[in-house]
């Protein structure tokens, strides 16, 4: 009994080698996505994801500017790219600190989390620029990351705590959400984050987002009067969170928000979308792993989304948020 038995587990085996390596030959040959799955009231099935360039040196933070045409950061080449409406490229600002991402003022300011230099401040138009924040506690910033500003002129900013230099004086202090009131004292509103990273504010600004990329659920903070922030509480599960060589990671990177109060987050599955109340809708899988995104465009029903060296747009049925900049 015991040959047929081991024959048997052999011939198992051999089978089993042969389909995975089948398997494993179909994902390497597999053609990437170029049209999305359609996700009830966010995107029509079929919906072309457009190429707009790729060989970027990096590619973060994207900010819509009042004419419809976007703005990027190309971050490891320490320049800002303008994307216009007609999608051609262009250099918007060159050497500006290593921008890792923007918000708009109302008055037109461009704000921005800088990464060579850790700090926090406007960037643009020229003859503005201000440095609001470089410090806290006598700590410097590690790698300051995403930001978005309240109705008030509040800014909200995250901090992943990665020192790009670790040389850097004074030490970094340890990741958290930090909140500017307009005009007023720098506090850390949040210090329970392994690695906060998108950022981002419901419509009504009653909620905070924070994409915590080692973690397997997006955060929600309850927005006090002050600006200060309650309890946490886990908002949205994610798909694809792993282990990995340097941790846990979902990837979870860059969010926005659209004029519904959905949810989207770019993560290694590509960008999912949540309702306000935290239910997974669907995931648009992208050519590469997004890393940010955007509403942009007349109406801001153009999705872009960047990652891994290229940018896309996907047309979509509900437009970003009006309200702000991002």
């Amino acid at each position: 009994m015991s040959k047929p038995s081991s024959t048997a587990a052999l011939l198992a085996a051999s089978i089993f080698a042969v389909v995975t390596a089948a398997a494993a030959q179909d994902a390497a040959t597999a053609s990437p996505p170029t049209t999305t799955p359609g996700i009830s009231g966010v995107v029509a099935a079929g919906t072309p994801i457009k190429l707009i360039k790729d060989g970027f040196n990096g590619t973060e933070g994207p900010l819509p500017l009042p004419d419809g045409s976007l703005i990027f950061t190309e971050n490891r080449a320490d320049r800002v790219i303008h994307i216009a409406k007609d999608g051609s490229t262009s250099t918007f600002l060159d050497k500006a600190n290593g921008i890792n991402a923007f918000a708009a003022a109302p008055n037109g300011d461009l704000y921005a989390v800088q990464t060579l230099k850790p700090r926090v401040g406007i960037v643009h138009p020229p003859g503005r620029e201000k440095v609001l924040a470089e410090l806290y506690d006598g700590a410097s910033f590690g790698r300051p990351n995403d930001l978005v500003i309240d109705k008030r002129g509040g800014l909200y900013f995250t901090d992943s705590g990665t020192q790009l230099n670790p040389e850097q004086q004074p030490p970094a202090g340890k990741p958290g959400v930090y909140y500017l009131p307009l005009g007023g004292q720098l506090e850390k509103v949040a210090s329970d984050i392994e690695r906060p990273n998108g950022v981002q504010l419901s419509p009504d600004e009653k909620t905070l987002y924070v994409a915590n990329t080692a973690g397997e659920q997006v955060l929600a903070y309850d927005i006090g009067k002050s600006g200060k922030l309650g309890p946490r509480r886990n908002f949205a599960k994610l798909e694809g969170w792993k282990q990995t060589d340097t941790g846990p990671s979902s990837g979870a990177d860059g969010l926005a928000i659209d004029r519904d109060g959905r949810l989207y987050v770019a993560s290694t599955v590509g960008v999912q979308v949540f309702s306000a109340k935290g239910a997974a809708l669907g995931i648009i899988p992208l050519p590469k792993a997004p890393q940010n995104l955007a509403f942009a465009g007349d109406d801001k029903k153009t999705l872009y989304v960047v990652g891994r060296g290229a940018v896309y747009s996907i047309a979509t049925l509900s437009g970003g948020y009006q309200g702000r900049s991002k």
